[in-house]
């Protein structure tokens, strides 16, 4: 679904076993061998588990049973095990415990907005916003993956998005306006999307050629009444809704008019109760 390097597989164990694992050094029960059984305490959707098992894989875990990221699992349902010594074992918990936890959180959140959205209307997108804390994106876009959005956009280099700030310098929105035809030119290839705040310069921009119209904090009922305009000037324009759109009033905007919700809120996601249970073997 996603590439992730050895690299970061790597970096995520090291930030929590710099070295040793002390503990286990000091009590001598390193080779131990045993089982490691993951759960989740509430309803989720998977996200980390293909991670996991590379994790194991680095540590000398033997994989016993594992269940696909975008799966729903139910609560107690045990989703992933392997089998390893204990310093093997007592190396992963922890590490692998956080990455599920924090990505499924992700990944179940954007599934319920996912969810409502498409009960309201199933040819509304739900996307996401850049805005991913550093250092976490690739993990982070995998959650949404699996939870049924897409991103927005990946980066700077993929999408000409123009905002406001764009436009100031460019002698501001009417002269931004006269430059469009100039602008689909240098990237033929690429759509172009042109946030606004308003109606009516969307309307402007609409009609002057643009591919997409993302509207910023605009209250549904105003695209909703705007729309009908902006696809007589346009038929082929895609409305993007954005600006404070969030699972409590996701349905309202699905109703809005637009064709896709872009949204930060995913990120954002409380990460799920997760549990790990490491048994001695014998027990």
């Amino acid at each position: 679904m996603i590439y992730i390097s050895d690299e970061a597989i790597d970096r995520m164990i090291g930030e929590d076993v710099p070295y040793v694992d002390l503990t286990t050094w000091a009590l001598g029960i390193g080779e131990s061998l045993g089982t490691i059984k993951y759960f989740s305490r509430e309803a989720a959707v998977l996200c980390g588990t293909e991670e996991v098992l590379r994790m194991f894989a680095k540590l000398g875990i033997t994989p016993v049973f594992s269940l696909p990221s975008g799966t729903r699992v139910e609560p107690g349902q045990v989703y992933l095990s392997g089998k390893g010594t204990a310093r093997s074992l007592h190396m992963a918990w922890k590490v692998t415990q956080n990455l599920l936890e924090c990505c499924s959180g992700i990944a179940t959140k954007t599934r319920r907005i996912v969810d409502k959205v498409k009960s309201v209307n199933p040819n509304v997108s739900v996307v996401s916003t850049r805005k991913s804390f550093p250092g976490t994106k690739a993990m982070s876009v995998k959650a949404i993956l699996c939870g049924g959005a897409a991103p927005h956009r990946l980066g700077l280099s993929e999408t000409v998005l123009v905002f406001k700030e764009h436009a100031s310098f460019c002698g501001g929105p009417d002269a931004f306006v006269e430059r469009i035809g100039e602008l689909k030119s240098k990237v033929p290839e690429k759509k172009l999307v042109v946030e606004t705040d308003s109606m009516e310069y969307g309307l402007r921009l609409c009609r002057a050629g643009v591919d997409c119209l993302q509207f910023d904090k605009l209250p549904p009922d105003v695209l909703l009444a705007g729309s009908t305009e902006l696809r007589a000037a346009n038929p082929n324009v895609v409305l993007l809704a954005a600006g404070g759109i969030d699972e409590h009033n996701a349905e309202a905007y699905a109703a809005s008019g637009v064709d896709v919700l872009v949204t930060t809120s995913l990120f954002f996601a409380k990460p799920l109760d997760m549990s790990v249970r490491l048994m001695p073997d014998g027990e």
